[in-house]
């Protein structure tokens, strides 16, 4: 684990104007991963110790957290973000916490997965922030109750040790630790406010649920397809057109700039495993104005394997979904959507089934990681 990079201490107290003016972040290697705790997929904060400030909820809330000087409630300033009350000492004479004090929520993933790096954003907690942060990990399968996570039976690895955080900052950390988590349990030592939390990381689907589904969308995010590279993300991100659901609004999909050349954009998607791919789907959901006019799909076999089209150059209709039947099935383990001559798309979807090689590679990789 390492923190890049590490940001400390108190930020100045808030002035007036953009409270963003002053925020510190950086650029991370892991954000081009999925966000594993993204509420689009069903990750959930399912318990925390205290919330007496701020409701443990706001910490999975997609958007960046807002700051309005002028919120105040029954119990204080309100803040966009979980913040617990301050720890008090035992007795006057001890008025300070102690060193194993601390607040705790429990995150459940919205997919299972390998975590490449932890975002513990503490905008806007500029003197109220913990003063370090510890992030556990555990692969519990099934929908565990709290009670049953907090458990003595429970083995919990750690991701992120306990480390000094920086106030108004997004505080990275890179994770190095090849297992499939399914809940996470992040630690604030003493006490304070985390505005938003992000888990980057790879899918690693269950290969005995998706062996009993048979035919699934097989690029799908949850399923444990990925976005490995795309022309353009001026936008959007490229992730957007594997999500779950369809898309409910224009930035809820992929965009590209506009072109003012002769070329066209596309992204490269690595599938869930090696699979034969019967049906497809192509959705401009609320882009109407700026939907790609025209779109390709191809699929290769393999790292090294040709691009094969199984879908050729078709106009595309605004805010409109559109199916296609392959006639006949195509084997792949990566697949290529090509727009043309920009604009965006919202949803990618391909079903089929893996293959005996994709299940047996998958299952092995669910067992390595200890799925």
């Amino acid at each position: 684990m390492t923190a890049i990079p590490g940001f400390t201490g108190d930020a100045n107290p808030y002035g007036g104007g953009d409270p963003y003016a002053d925020y510190r972040t950086a650029d991370f290697p892991f954000t081009q991963y999925a966000n594993l705790a993204d509420r689009r997929l069903g990750a959930g904060v399912i318990a925390a110790n205290d919330e007496f400030f701020a409701q443990r909820e706001n910490l999975l809330v997609p958007e960046r957290a807002e700051f309005d000087p002028e919120h105040f409630g029954h119990k204080g300033k309100i803040m966009d973000g979980w913040e617990t009350r301050r720890r008090r000492g035992a007795s006057g004479e001890h008025p300070w916490p102690t060193a194993e004090d601390h607040d705790w929520a429990l995150v459940r993933l919205g997919a299972p997965g390998v975590i490449r790096g932890i975002v513990v954003d503490t905008a806007h907690f500029r003197g109220n922030y913990p003063q370090a942060v510890s992030v556990e990990g555990t692969c519990v399968p099934g929908s565990p109750s709290p009670v049953e996570l907090l458990g003595d039976d429970v083995k919990w690895t750690t991701l992120v040790p306990r480390t000094p955080v920086g106030g108004h900052a997004a505080n990275g950390f890179s994770v190095a630790v090849e297992q499939r988590f399914t809940h996470l349990r992040v630690n604030q030592h003493p006490d304070g406010g985390i505005a938003r939390l992000r888990v980057y990381g790879e899918v690693v689907p269950d290969p005995a649920w998706l062996e009993v589904l048979g035919t699934f969308d097989v690029v799908a995010l949850e399923n444990g397809g990925q976005v490995e590279d795309a022309s353009n993300l001026f936008y959007s991100p490229a992730t957007n057109t594997i999500q779950p659901g369809r898309s409910r609004k224009m930035d809820d999909g992929w965009e590209t700039r506009r072109r003012r050349d002769r070329g066209h954009d596309w992204i490269r998607y690595r599938l869930a495993a090696q699979s034969r791919i019967r049906a497809l789907e192509i959705d401009t959901a609320y882009l109407k104005g700026n939907s790609a006019g025209w779109a390709s799909v191809s699929v290769r076999d393999g790292e090294d394997g040709e691009w094969r089209e199984i879908l050729p150059r078709t106009r595309l209709q605004p805010d409109t979904n559109h199916r296609f039947v392959l006639p006949a099935t195509a084997v792949g383990t990566h697949a290529r959507v090509d727009i043309f001559p920009d604009g965006g798309i919202s949803r990618l979807r391909l079903f089929g089934s893996l293959t005996e090689d994709g299940a047996r590679r998958l299952a092995a990789r669910h067992q390595e990681l200890g799925g």
